[in-house]
């Protein structure tokens, strides 16, 4: 049997030759060998149990070979603390997205006091509506997705996490048109229709969720010009967006709402991530 640093080291080396992600080699070496990292680490010199090594290098070979995301693999991504299955019908949650979760939650201590209602527009896995419900008890959450089967993921991941929320299918704002939300929220579709995309997520991700028009922008567009109809004189529009898109959406925002206090807020990594539209606050 070999041990688990000649089997870790040697995995980073053949992802490294194949240009792939030497940490998803270790997130799979955890996820079969069922040990956290640090406990991993201080077994680094022990034998690696041959079942263990053969469903290792079973999963190594789909993701360096067969261009099999390593979420798909485990079935699930961690986000926000939270476990969420990921398959074929659904965006892998991106942890730039974990900040988005993060501003919506200072934004609502900042402006509210008690119950609010929340829309999550394309919801897909449920990672942003689900984790807010969860890290939130005010806030009473509704999610919505054009596609059936990411409902159906987003279902059992509320089911598995223990969250009180609710599901409408429909597309975009057209499922809520009669409804008034506090806070709405959107991480849509945003690479714009000719742009490349590496081909772990073009084979493996949904379509729908990843192209938002010729340049990004149309999905935007249409929640924005739509908002207005199922928010309160005191709300929250908070979006996701590409980095460079930045001074268009502040723009766009202005747009539709041109008295409300329009915030860009950078990433983790100085990029301009996030527009948040404040109407009727401080």
């Amino acid at each position: 049997m070999a041990k688990y640093k000649e089997i870790l080291d040697n995995a980073k080396k053949l992802a490294e030759e194949h240009q792939k992600e030497e940490s998803a080699v270790l997130i799979l070496l955890l996820h079969f060998s069922k040990m956290e990292s640090a406990i991993l680490y201080a077994n680094i010199n022990e034998e690696c149990p041959n079942d263990v090594f053969d469903s290792f290098n079973d999963a190594l070979n789909k993701y360096i070979y067969d261009n099999i995301p390593v979420q798909h693999i485990t079935g699930y991504e961690t986000f926000y603390g939270y476990n969420f299955i990921v398959n074929g019908d659904v965006l892998i949650p991106r942890v730039e997205t974990e900040e988005l979760v993060e501003n919506i939650l200072y934004e609502y201590d900042d402006l509210f006091d008690g119950k609010v209602d929340v829309v999550d527009i394309g919801c897909g896995s449920g990672c942003i509506g689900i984790t807010l419900a969860l890290e939130e008890p005010n806030m009473n959450v509704t999610l919505t997705d054009i596609s059936f089967e990411a409902l159906e993921v987003a279902k059992k991941n509320a089911l598995n996490l223990g969250a009180n929320v609710r599901f409408l299918q429909g597309d975009m704002l057209e499922p809520v048109k009669k409804e008034k939300f506090d806070i709405l929220v959107s991480n849509p579709p945003y690479i714009p229709d000719n742009e490349d995309v590496c081909s772990l997520v073009k084979d493996n991700e949904p379509w729908v969720a990843l192209f938002g028009g010729e340049d990004g922008l149309k999905f935007y567009r249409i929640i924005l010009s739509q908002a207005h109809e199922i928010l309160k004189e005191k709300s929250i529009i908070a979006f996701e967006h590409a980095y460079d898109k930045g001074e268009a959406m502040v723009n766009l925002a202005k747009k539709y709402f041109p008295n409300a206090n329009v915030k860009l807020i950078k990433d983790i990594f100085g990029k301009d991530r996030m527009t948040i539209i404040i109407n009727g606050g401080k």
